[in-house]
């Protein structure tokens, strides 16, 4: 493991580092009143958006205050990105795990108790180790700093007992100034953090959670496999595309890869060195797309993720938000795709009434009920996602499929009768694609045979497609005219409700399928006017530079940094400097290839 220190001055104000150090001209919104509350020696509960900027919360006091930050960090992935990208600024820092072999851990550990460190990443069960906090209390500690806060409630989605103990550092630190930080925390778990981590008159900073850039949209789930290679087709960069089991992850991944998907499944079931590897290769763009359970992602610090695709339906929002907030952490336009099949919400209902604790059922049952909720939302999505976290807002954001693509309803009474009466003419154990089938009229072996091509219902259905009628009869299972019995291979019956509109009684309204996304231009925000063939030649320098100091791309510059750089043209150093992440270090480091590069670009 290699040692990197501190190139730059030391620094008089949080303005000078941000600039000379990291590149950036002002501070996000909460970056300053945070920063500063931690210089006066105040503990701080930190809410901020992924991508919001929650690091410099914390490295910007680190190189201001006299002795060492510890951060912790839940993922040694996260840990070493981390250390990689402060290495590359010209910040001393370094991580501490159990993936280092016994001499780096004690070189490190050495480094320590020798002042050469600005920073230190540990894990949370090794920071509250007897011995590991008697190492500590031999030398100055500035600031602790704990990364996903939210780890440490029970009332968290992401609940981890190593958390637990790290309240006490209170009890051996207590004139050390504590920041808690998290992107992902309900009001109930917000408190749970203060009182976990015993947190003294802390400073709470709640940014917005709202993330602009994204755009949330919602397909029915119909044929998944052909809806996301469409997707993925119609995409350019990375992606993410998260399913609920690891059978599914590696069917997926497998089917992709058929078809000419560059991608790579991931999961806990899998090889620690195989996961590694995997997730290496996305972070330095050998990998264009990873098929994921929930197992990848905490903290994954990948800039330029242009979507996240939910090919299951997750359990709660809070899951949701975080996951999808893996993409646009540059502030580029990005895309949150859910697919949709009411038949996941039985399945994941029975999943939660077998939990052991009634009172976690009924907490577990609340949160998937508000996830259900987005899903079938009518209105604004960003504004359903963002009143879960009590950040209330009347104003609809222009930017998910609702607001681009709003509800049309129509009078689907007609409709809603030809499914109702086949699911009765079909005795009611019928699965969603078979009832549609015989709607269809499709001359299959198995309908044939069984008869139901000579069911009155039959081919009553056939001038809408398969993926039309599946979207109906979502609707209709929403509206509660019919149900999934999952105890019986997902077929579909009829409830109470359905008699009156089968008699003519009651009028049904619905909205018209949507088959496919055509949202229109990308997201609003993609507004910047920059040299396209430019920025390409950049990021091919850029992935020399990666790959010859082992780093991930995003380590070097960001693309927002290389977006910037072609917008703006750069000739000279001073210039340079002027362009978004670019510090002194980087522009020592990398400076020249890059000018030089825009200077041929220009000549032509």
């Amino acid at each position: 493991m290699s040692d990197v220190l501190a190139t730059t001055p030391v620094q008089s104000s949080p303005q000078s580092v941000l600039r000379d150090t990291f590149g950036y001209d002002s501070f996000r919104p909460g970056q300053e009143q945070v920063i500063q509350a931690c210089l006066d020696g105040r503990d701080s509960l930190v809410l901020m958006p992924t991508g919001g900027g929650k690091s410099l919360c914390y490295q910007v006091p680190a190189l201001l205050l006299p002795g060492l930050t510890l951060v912790v960090s839940p993922l040694i992935s996260l840990m070493k990105d981390q250390v990689d990208a402060l290495h590359a600024s010209g910040v001393s820092a370094a991580y501490l795990t159990s993936a280092l072999s016994r001499p780096e851990q004690l070189q490190v550990l050495a480094g320590v108790q020798d002042g050469k460190y600005k920073l230190l990443y540990v894990a949370p069960e090794r920071l509250v180790q007897p011995e590991f906090i008697q190492r500590l209390q031999h030398i100055q500690i500035s600031l602790f700093a704990i990364d996903e806060a939210h780890c440490v409630s029970h009332w968290g989605h992401d609940f981890r007992q190593d958390y637990m103990a790290l309240g006490q550092l209170k009890h051996f630190f207590p004139h050390v100034p504590m920041m808690g930080l998290t992107a992902t925390a309900d009001p109930a778990t917000r408190v749970d953090i203060l009182q976990q981590l015993r947190l003294q008159q802390p400073m709470v900073y709640q940014g917005s959670f709202d993330r602009p850039n994204i755009r949330y949209t919602q397909l029915q789930k119909y044929k998944p496999l052909e809806q996301l290679e469409s997707y993925i087709k119609s995409q350019e960069g990375s992606g993410i595309i998260y399913c609920n089991s690891r059978k599914k992850v590696e069917d997926v991944a497998f089917k992709l890869a058929n078809r000419g998907i560059n991608c790579a499944g991931y999961h806990a079931g899998m090889e620690a060195d195989i996961r590694d590897i995997t997730q290496r290769n996305f972070l330095k763009d050998n990998i264009d797309v990873i098929v994921a359970t929930v197992a990848f992602g905490m903290g994954i610090n990948k800039p330029n993720v242009r979507y996240v695709i939910h090919h299951d339906l997750p359990r709660t929002i809070e899951s949701y938000y975080q996951e999808t907030g893996r993409a646009g952490r540059d502030g580029s336009p990005a895309e949150a795709l859910l697919l949709f099949d009411e038949k996941d919400v039985a399945r994941i209902r029975e999943w939660i009434s077998l939990t052991d604790n009634p009172h976690r059922q009924e907490v577990e049952l609340q949160r998937f009920a508000a996830m259900e909720a987005f899903a079938e939302a009518q209105t604004c999505r960003r504004q359903v996602l963002l009143n879960y976290f009590g950040e209330y807002n009347a104003s609809a954001c222009g930017n998910c499929d609702i607001c681009l693509d709003p509800p049309k309803a129509f009078d689907g009474t007609v409709a809603a009768q030809k499914v109702l009466s086949c699911v009765y003419r079909l005795n009611q154990s019928a699965a969603s694609q078979y009832l549609i089938d015989v709607l269809r009229g499709k001359k299959l072996k198995r309908i044939i045979d069984s008869g139901h091509d000579q069911l009155s219902t039959y081919g009553i259905g056939k001038d809408e497609s398969d993926a039309w009628w599946h979207n109906l009869i979502n609707q209709l299972i929403h509206q509660g005219l019919i149900r999934v019995d999952i105890t019986q291979h997902a077929v579909l019956k009829l409830n109470e409700a359905a008699r009156a509109v089968l008699k003519g009684e009651l009028a049904v309204s619905l909205a018209v399928p949507r088959m496919n996304l055509n949202l229109g231009k990308k997201a609003k925000l993609d507004n910047r006017n920059y040299d396209r063939a430019l920025f390409a030649k950049l990021k091919k320098l850029r992935k020399t530079i990666a790959e010859e100091d082992e780093v991930p791309p995003f380590v070097v510059f960001s693309d927002m940094t290389l977006s910037h750089m072609a917008e703006i043209l750069p000739t000279s150093k001073r210039e340079m400097l002027n362009v978004s992440g670019v510090g002194q270090t980087k522009l020592a480091r990398y400076g020249d290839a890059f000018l030089n590069l825009i200077s041929e670009h220009l000549a032509g």
